[in-house]
């Protein structure tokens, strides 16, 4: 993980209204991959790569209008409180010749955050990833569900993983309504989940990545902007847009119009009538503050997450100035099929490319 940069300031994350509904998880296929066309208790101490230098005074961050918006968390993270702590662990799940699966809690701005670790066998240091996965029902949700073929993956090729379940989901704290539906809690749990990571002996804290799939790569973007520096690179698979108003219309005004009615009710109204609240819960907004780098992934026939969202996001990234990749698919949808293997590989390369060496 690179230096941190910090800020300072007031009070008050991630991106999307809501997201893209769950599918099932298909097994890895090993049948060939259609090749992508590239397109441009109490917390202890941390640990000295863990501890943050003291915050300016007066902090180069946005406006905050409301304390639901993106720069109201930024202020969250310039005062120290999005900075986690150890991994508690908890059942042991599995053990394979490459790795013990356990489910873990940690600490997120005074709420229990559940997750699943993935540790790899040996004594480390180990590069750590954070995954954060998409939409599913958190009645229903099952502690480290939907990215499951990514977890055994990148815990094989030597990485410690943390899938983190978000607040509200498995054996968390529950999440407020607006949490939820503003994604800006699942954001903080995000952030603190690297910070958490890094903390453990076994991780190499200056090599850190995280992996979002679907509402995860907008909590991933989110995250990004929140908090600058928080990982060597960020990889985002079929990810919802980076403009909340999309994803809005997409999922949470035809699927649950009680929620959005609620959610215009604490913003003083829909988009048509101000947008400016909905454009502070937008990363593409504070996209000028992404300095990890970027790739983008996503299926080409995708219906659930359009790929017009995508291209949007990989130009308003390099308008911004940010280190981005968007990978496309040709025959693939939200889910990947034939093409997952050849996903999986390409995220993995380009962590490893970017992280550099211990």
């Amino acid at each position: 993980m690179r230096p941190r940069t910090p800020l300072a300031g007031l009070a008050g994350l991630v991106l999307v209204a809501t997201g893209c509904s769950a599918e099932p998880e298909p097994a890895a296929e090993s049948s060939p991959s259609p090749e992508p066309s590239s397109s441009s208790t109490t917390e202890p101490s941390p640990s000295p790569s863990a501890e943050r230098p003291e915050p300016p005074e007066e902090p180069d961050l946005p406006p905050v209008d409301s304390p639901v918006s993106l720069p109201a968390v930024m202020r969250e993270e310039a005062r120290g409180e999005l900075d986690g702590s150890r991994l508690r662990q908890g059942e042991v799940i599995e053990e394979t010749d490459a790795y013990t699966r356990s489910v873990v809690t940690y600490e997120s701005r005074g709420l229990t955050v559940s997750g699943i670790l993935l540790r790899p066998r040996g004594d480390g240091p180990f590069p750590g990833v954070v995954l954060n996965h998409g939409y599913i029902e958190p009645s229903v949700y099952a502690p480290g569900q939907g990215m499951a073929r990514e977890q055994d993956y990148l815990a094989r090729a030597g990485y410690a993983v943390l899938h983190t379940d978000y607040r509200g989901h498995a054996s968390g704290d529950p999440a407020s309504d607006l949490d939820r539906e503003s994604r800006l809690g699942y954001a903080r749990d995000a952030v603190t989940a690297v910070r958490s990571l890094a903390r453990e002996p076994y991780v190499d804290a200056d090599r850190l990545g995280m992996v979002g799939r679907s509402m995860g790569g907008g909590v991933t973007l989110s995250a990004l902007v929140i908090a600058p520096d928080l990982v060597d690179a960020a990889v985002v698979h079929a990810s919802v847009s980076s403009d909340y108003v999309d994803n809005l219309r997409q999922f949470t005004e035809p699927g649950r119009p009680a929620e959005a009615q609620e959610l215009y009710d604490e913003l003083g109204g829909p988009p048509s009538e101000d947008p400016e609240p909905y454009r502070q819960l937008s990363p593409r907004t504070y996209f000028d503050r992404v300095s990890d780098p970027v790739l983008a992934i996503h299926g080409e026939v995708d219906d659930t997450c359009p790929p017009v969202w995508a291209d949007d996001t990989q130009r308003a990234l390099r308008r911004a100035g940010a280190d981005a990749q968007l990978e496309t698919y040709p025959g693939e949808g939200h889910t990947f099929y034939a093409g997952w293997q050849s996903m999986i590989e390409r995220t993995d390369e380009f962590l490893t490319n970017r992280m550099g060496d211990a």
